[in-house]
Formats: C-alpha cells, structure tokens, sequence
C-alpha cells in the first residue's frame, strides 16, 4: 500500500472499521468460548453489544435483536370500528390522529415498538386496524388498547433532601389538582404574536376553569405536570394565576412537536369510543418456517450471484464479491439499528435488492472492458470505468426509489397502496439500494484502488 495516496489509504480503512463493526453487531447473542491446552485452562463467553445507561430518572435499554412482523413472529390483529358521532365535522380529523397516537403509545408502553397501527376510512366509516406482533393474548391487548384515555394535573410537592436522589417523577408530581380530561375542551397550537413561537393553548369548562384557577394559585412557580394514562408528556412552569381556564404553554417548542403535544392533551379530552369488531390470532410456527426458507433462498441467490461475477469477471468479480459482503454485512445492521420491521415481503425486498446491488458493479466493469479496448491503461480504465457508469447508476437506481416511495407510501395517502406488508417491502428495497450505490461506487472502487495490482 506504500503507493497508494493518503485518500486512499483511509477509504481503505474506513472500509474495513466498517465491516468489522457490522460484524460485531451480528455475532450470536453469545458465543463461549473454551481453551483447555496444556496449562492453558481458559473460558469466557462474548456478548454482542447493548445499550443500557440511566440518566436521571431515564433508563435505558437497547437490545440489536431482528424485529419480526405479525407473520413472521406470530400475534394479534384487532380490528377496532371507533365512534365519531359526538365529534364536530373541523374537529374530526384531529381526533383521529388523537386516538391513532394514544394508541401507537400504549402499545408501545406494552413492550411492542413494531406494533403497525392504521386508520382506515371510508365516507363516514372509520376503524383502527392494530397489529401486535409477539402477542398472544388477545384479551389483554383489547383491554390495554380499548380502554378510555386518563388524562391527569398533578402538582409538584417538596421533597426532603434525604430523599431527593431516590425520588421518582410520581413522587415529585404526587399532589392530585383534580383536573382531568373531562374538563379539558381542547388544546390547539398557536403563534405567539411577540416572538412568533409555537405554543400550546388550552381551554377547560366552567368547572375546569375553576379547578385550574385553585391549582395555578396554590402552584405558583411551580410546575403542575400533565399525565396521559399515568405517563408524563410535558411538565410547565406556572408563572401566574389564571382565573378565566384559558392557559398557554410555552418553551422551546418547534411547530411540530407543538402540535404533537396538542394530540397528546386531545387523546384524553375528545369523546372518542373503539370498539373491537374482528379479532385474530396467529401462530409463529408459519414465521419460523419463512424465516427459514427466506435466508436459504437469500443464501442461494447470494452464491449464485458470486458465481456469475467471479466466472464472468475474474478478479475483479472475487472484490466485487468481497463489496456484497460489506453490503449485505451493513445492511443487516441496519435493521437492527433502525430497527426495520421484517416481514416476509420484507425479507424478498432483501433478497431482490442483493442481486441488484451487483448492477453498478456490472456497468462499472464493462465500462472498464470499453475502456481497455480504447487502448487506456488499467488504472485510468479503472478509474473512467467509475466515472462514465455513473450517470446509468444513478438513473437506474432513481427510477427504483421513485417506485419504491410509492409502494411505501411515507404520507399515507389514501389513493396509494396503505398496506404494511407491502410497505415492509418496499423498504427493505429502498435501503437496499440506496446502500448498494454506496458499496458499488465507494467500498468497491476503494477495493479495486488497493487489491488490484498496478500495471
């Protein structure tokens, strides 16, 4: 490597730090390992890497495991009609994404982050399709699901120092203000006209109006925190007494998060009812058996595709083979880190995207062979081989993405495809290449720069 330029060198290098983190991320959960030779007695087990830290009253856990969909891991689907005839017409569509995202946040509290949940529509019909993939118990999912959001003010109490460090945010937060969602009319976000930042404006009832006056007097500079089914969502200072139930909350909000805490403040105020109407439950022994099949047919399609491109371009096909290592290596990372959902389509996205990922090495190399044929050296032929592909990658591949977005669907619209298992797919094939354009143009140029003798 004494020739190669420093650019080079730490591309090379980069490469290699990246496979071998990929790698780390991908061993088994634990692997023992045991050497009895001689005087040597020594055993010890490697975990793959987590994350776990507290901070302050915040843990954290994170295991890099595969997520599986409901038909791949097994679980429930609920069906749920929801009853909107207590809801004015401007009111409706943000009642709906209210009760979508109490829902997405239950489920999750549950312990199930995969969770799909959607709201379907049609003319003056409206249901919540909610998938919980790893659940079982059915009963126990509609009960946690079904139940009528709980909206709280509490107050915050002094503690004594002796226990402040042992303190939880229930403990601070432990004075009921007797405001509930029952006296909350709505929550909206708002611009302040002074400083034209995003604030959340509330509105309470007569008796809500009167409850909040008591509590703003007997909290003054301090902080009334607001819960949603026993779960805090924000925490304001009250900086004076309000005596007519309209207050503001305000900080650092951006339009976005405003408008997310306003949803929170509606799911537990709008008279919105589900009641489940279709229950299924399904088994993880059809999952286990394609999840099975689909890493032997990617494996054959892996193998058949080093075939092709060592057989048909030599060396350079054996690097090419050694860039879809580091591709399928960074892949897979990345749906443990996302993490990606896998369902069984996903899994053919995956598939399909490893042939694919071998395009832009095909149109690299045979702009190379054009290239030597013209008379150029292998190294400038190398290089312009790069060069000239470009723009058919780039191309190619785009067209794939455009496709791709609109299999995904990212804005739910309602006259393009909604359904998770084909989005699962077309996921799994947007990443696909969008890492093969970086390991086709970036890992395996690099590799190409360096294992390929100069001439």
């Amino acid at each position: 490597m004494n020739s190669l330029t420093p650019a080079v060198k730490r591309n090379f290098s980069i490469i290699l730090g990246l496979a071998f983190i990929c790698l780390i991320f991908n061993i088994p959960q634990s692997i023992p390992v045991k050497i009895h030779w001689g005087k040597i007695n020594w055993e010890h087990t490697f975990y793959r890497p987590e994350l776990n830290f507290r901070l302050g009253n915040f843990d954290f856990s994170r295991k890099f495991d595969f997520k599986f969909g409901l038909d791949l891991a097994g679980g429930t689907s609920l069906l749920f009609s929801i009853d909107t005839t207590d809801v004015a017409a401007d009111k409706l569509d943000q009642a709906l994404e209210s009760i979508k995202g109490n829902i997405e946040r239950r489920v999750n509290l549950f312990g199930i982050s995969e969770a799909n949940v959607q709201l379907l529509s049609d003319r003056d019909q409206h249901r919540l399709r909610v998938e919980l993939p790893g659940v079982q118990d059915a009963d126990q999912a509609v009960s946690l699901i079904g139940q009528t959001a709980k909206l709280k003010f509490k107050g915050e109490v002094d503690i004594p120092p002796e226990a402040t460090e042992s303190a939880t945010i229930y403990d601070v937060f432990a004075k009921d203000t007797g405001i509930d969602g029952s006296h909350l009319l709505s929550a909206k976000v708002e611009l302040n006209p002074n400083t034209s930042q995003a604030e959340v404006a509330l509105e309470f009832n007569q008796e809500g109006a009167k409850l909040f006056k008591e509590a703003t007097t007997q909290f003054l500079n301090k902080r009334i925190a607001i819960f949603l089914d026993d779960f805090p969502i924000t925490f304001p200072v009250v900086q004076s007494v309000i005596p007519d139930g309209r207050a503001v909350i305000n900080g650092n909000f951006t339009n976005q998060t405003a408008k997310t805490l306003s949803a929170q403040l509606n799911a537990g105020a709008l008279p919105l009812s589900i009641e489940v109407i279709e229950q299924n439950t399904i088994g993880a022994t059809l999952g286990r058996d394609s999840i099975e099949k689909g890493i032997r047919a990617g494996l054959i399609g892996l193998l058949l595709v080093c075939f092709f491109m060592v057989g048909n371009y030599g060396y350079f096909g054996f690097i090419a083979t050694l860039g879809l290592i580091v591709y399928g290596l960074i892949t897979i990372t990345l749906y443990r880190l996302i993490p990606i959902t896998l369902t069984f389509p996903g899994i053919v996205g995956f598939i399909l995207s490893v042939g694919m990922a071998v395009d832009s090495n095909i149109l690299i190399f045979e702009r190379m062979k054009d290239e030597l044929r013209a008379g150029k050296p292998q190294n400038i032929a190398m290089e312009l081989g790069f060069g000239r592909a470009w723009d058919s990658i780039k191309d190619a591949n785009t067209c794939t993405i455009i496709t791709g977005l609109i299999l995904f669907n990212p804005f739910g619209w309602n006259f393009l495809n909604t359904s998770g298992m084909v989005r699962g797919f077309a996921i799994t094939l947007i990443l696909g290449i969008f890492i093969s354009i970086f390991t086709g143009v970036f890992v395996t140029r690099n590799l190409l720069r360096v294992l390929v003798p100069k001439k």
